[in-house]
């Protein structure tokens, strides 16, 4: 997801122009995103990428709605042949992670409300598919541990933790070396964070 883009010539350019975006705002984040630098990295006429998507808020919706495409792949490649919820729980959480490390650009915007279209069809599609998917487990989850497990809550939390681990991801390293502690791996803390969870959604 790094390096330059190359230069369009053929094929798919709403695509090579998503690309150029997401790469974009991998560098330098969403306020450092404009369709002229995307046209200039995707070898095409400056007026492309408003041709294509309209405005830069279209761009970015629809760079958003890739991201959240991938990451309902990444769940269903997650869980495939997994039965046991919490073990359903634990392989999404750690998706989630890898696709926000792995495509940081789609990343930046899917939850950018403020700069995309989120009642644009497709976006709306893509996210609430996501969220339709780990409400499935939570549900599975109350079935199994705890009958008044309130799942939309459940479900809440567990996003808000995951996506709050992705954002910090980057950093945690540096924070670890500035205060002199350790930061276990990323996937190893989505296992701790699954037994807390777990743990908190448990009947009493």
């Amino acid at each position: 997801m790094s390096g330059e883009t190359p230069a369009y010539h053929h094929g798919d350019l709403p695509t090579a122009l998503r690309a150029a975006t997401a790469e974009l705002i991998a560098e330098r984040g969403p306020t450092g995103f404009s369709l002229r630098e995307v046209a200039r990295r995707a070898g095409v006429s400056h007026a492309a990428p408003a041709h294509h998507f309209g405005d830069s808020r279209g761009l970015l919706t629809s760079v958003a709605t890739e991201g959240f495409v991938q990451l309902n792949i990444a769940f269903a490649e997650a869980v495939e042949g997994l039965t046991d919820p919490v073990e359903r729980l634990n392989a999404c959480g750690k998706a989630y992670v890898s696709t926000a490390v792995n495509y940081p650009g789609h990343f930046g915007v899917m939850c950018a409300d403020e700069i995309i279209n989120n009642d644009e069809p497709e976006f709306v599609e893509a996210s609430v598919g996501a969220y339709l998917h780990l409400l499935g487990i939570m549900a599975d989850i109350r079935d199994a541990l705890n009958p008044e497990l309130d799942i939309e809550a459940a479900a809440t939390m567990t996003w808000s933790a995951v996506h709050g681990l992705a954002t910090l991801a980057p950093g945690l390293d540096s924070v670890a070396e500035k205060t002199d502690t350790k930061t276990a791996p990323l996937h190893d803390l989505i296992d701790q964070f699954t037994g807390m969870m777990i743990s908190g959604f448990a009947a009493r």
